[in-house]
């Protein structure tokens, strides 16, 4: 972006003026990461492999509808991870599908190659869980967990690979259901 000193204020260069604006625009897109849950397969299997779909509104990121979705984001990005199942309408009975939740979103040491070990190095800073669905369903209202945080701007840029661990409901006995992610999701990080 190049500005003519004729656009810069009073006192403030053109060099300054596009140094200060640029790294806030490119950081102000909030992302969304959806992930689409088969609550009736992941149940029955106690697996997410097969029943775990993911899209972004990144821009160039693989793997848009599968369970191995790279994010493409920058630093001091914020992202939110919203999760709901295939089925969310209310049923004949009046009764409510099962629901997922995310518990929480483990970033892995991808650095040292062993993918399964927890990152030592913080990535982003949790703005933790939003949503309480049981509570405010509604016929008019869109209902789903999600998690939000944003990506630290000291992360350096790179590849960063994460586990979803989801908390499932499960249909008859009504208790929670613990999965992992198997095959793992990532974040690329751009430096601004």
């Amino acid at each position: 972006m190049t500005l003519s000193t004729s656009a810069a204020p009073t006192g403030a260069s053109a060099d300054s003026l596009e140094h200060k604006q640029n790294p806030g625009q490119l950081n102000s897109v909030q992302l969304n990461i959806v992930t689409l849950i088969n609550m009736e397969r992941a149940t029955e299997t106690q697996s997410l492999n097969d029943a775990m779909y993911m899209m972004d509104n990144s821009i160039g990121g693989p793997g848009q509808g599968t369970n191995q979705l790279e994010t493409v984001c920058k630093q001091g990005q914020v992202l939110n991870w919203i999760v709901r199942p295939i089925d969310m309408d209310k049923r004949l009975d009046g009764t409510w599908p099962p629901m997922p939740k995310i518990n929480s979103i483990v970033f892995l040491d991808t650095e040292h190659g062993d993918e399964e070990d927890v990152a030592e190095r913080k990535i982003f800073t949790e703005l933790k869980i939003y949503g309480a669905p049981d509570r405010m369903r509604d016929k008019f209202t869109p209902v789903y967990y999600y998690w939000a945080g944003t990506v630290l701007s000291t992360a350096k840029p790179g590849l960063y690979r994460y586990r979803l661990v989801l908390e499932l409901e499960q249909e008859r006995s009504k208790e929670k259901l613990y999965l992992n992610t198997v095959q793992h999701p990532a974040i690329r990080v751009l430096g601004v």
